[in-house]
């Protein structure tokens, strides 16, 4: 892997991923967010529907590296049913740097879901490890799982930024990795809840109707601060701060 941008050099995934420090000089107010995707070169997030055939063994050593630095990650409904999370970080080196960077083995697990539908069957609530926190506006009740679940009402839909503020000040989150849907992700920048954004450009065009990182309006543009741009066997790898934060 070389990096472009901001000094050229070789480098490696790790070596960039264990610079970042998402948790530290945070406010008291929400969790850092931080977001990421795999997209075509022209924009397209999904693949018949899914965005595993969009990333390489590259970008999935990055996400997965993405994860041992965060508190938490943050799934949509419809991604955790196209995509059937299991095991938060199943490689059990990369648990064992989480907790040496002190935290706990798995990041925490949230899934943002108005109606409750999600694939109970999915790795992720049959495999037992780590914890999953569901915010959903439905009155019913999840099924038992062998993984820990704990649920937050809203009323009508999901408040993120409430969301997002319990996490921070009821339950010590300093940091988030949201890994989509495109929906999600619309709905958290048009909020101005996003911090920063980790986009993989898969050297492909996708050529058909599929879904974009965003897929609702933003109230208007949302400008992008470039902090370091990588190359790997024709894939970028760029990290944005979004408006320019620190």
């Amino acid at each position: 892997m070389r990096r472009l941008l901001p000094d050229p050099a070789e480098t490696t995934v790790a070596e960039q991923i264990a610079t970042l420090e998402p948790g530290r000089d945070v406010g008291e107010s929400r969790p850092r967010v931080l977001m990421n995707f795999a997209a075509t070169v022209d924009g397209r997030a999904t693949i018949d529907g899914r965005s595993g055939p969009i990333g390489s063994r590259a970008d999935m050593e990055t996400l997965q590296r993405l994860r041992t630095r965060v508190d938490a990650v943050m799934i949509g409904a419809g991604t955790m049913r196209a995509e059937r999370y299991g095991r938060m970080v199943p490689d059990p080196d990369y648990r064992a740097y989480r907790e040496a960077s002190g935290l706990e083995h798995d990041p925490l697990a949230i899934l943002i879901s108005n109606r409750l539908e999600l694939p109970w069957d999915a790795g992720l609530f049959t495999e037992g490890e780590g914890a999953a926190l569901i915010h959903t506006a439905s009155d019913q009740d999840p099924p038992e799982t062998a993984t820990a679940v704990e649920v937050v009402r809203h009323e009508g839909s999901v408040d993120l930024e409430r969301a997002l503020e319990s996490l921070r000040r009821e339950r010590g989150i300093r940091s988030v990795l949201c890994e989509g849907g495109p929906t999600l992700h619309g709905e958290l920048q048009a909020r101005g809840l996003v911090d920063e954004l980790f986009l993989t450009i898969a050297p492909m065009l996708a050529g058909r109707e599929e879904r974009s990182i965003l897929s609702n309006p933003l109230p208007g543009v949302i400008g992008l601060e470039l902090a370091w741009l990588l190359e790997s066997g024709g894939e970028l790898f760029a990290r944005y701060r979004v408006g320019g934060s620190a």
